[in-house]
């Protein structure tokens, strides 16, 4: 199955301090590079019992601050670019 890499991956950094593996760049998976940012945007987003939900004014804060270290920083250009097409403009700083 060709989901499996991506969600085996998904918690790998940009940077190479994730885990599983310890992958960096682009030797994650594109899938998994798509859902690390989609499974973190959405845990931004959520209340928890232990965090409050972000606002999405600071969901995207957060991802522009971790573009290159966390996430891929050319995808969080592309997701973002995709969110201000949807939501508007509010969604930029």
């Amino acid at each position: 199955n060709q989901l499996i890499p991506a969600i085996y991956h998904h918690h790998e950094r940009y940077d190479g301090n994730g885990y599983v593996e310890n992958l960096a760049g682009k030797d994650i998976p594109l899938e998994a590079r798509i859902l690390a940012i989609a499974d973190a945007f959405d845990a931004m987003l959520s209340h928890r019992p232990y965090k409050r939900a972000l606002s999405l004014r600071e969901a995207v804060q957060e991802l522009e601050r971790n573009a290159g270290s966390q996430f891929d920083p050319e995808l969080v250009r592309v997701f973002l670019e995709c969110l201000e097409e949807e939501r508007g403009p509010e969604t930029r700083l």
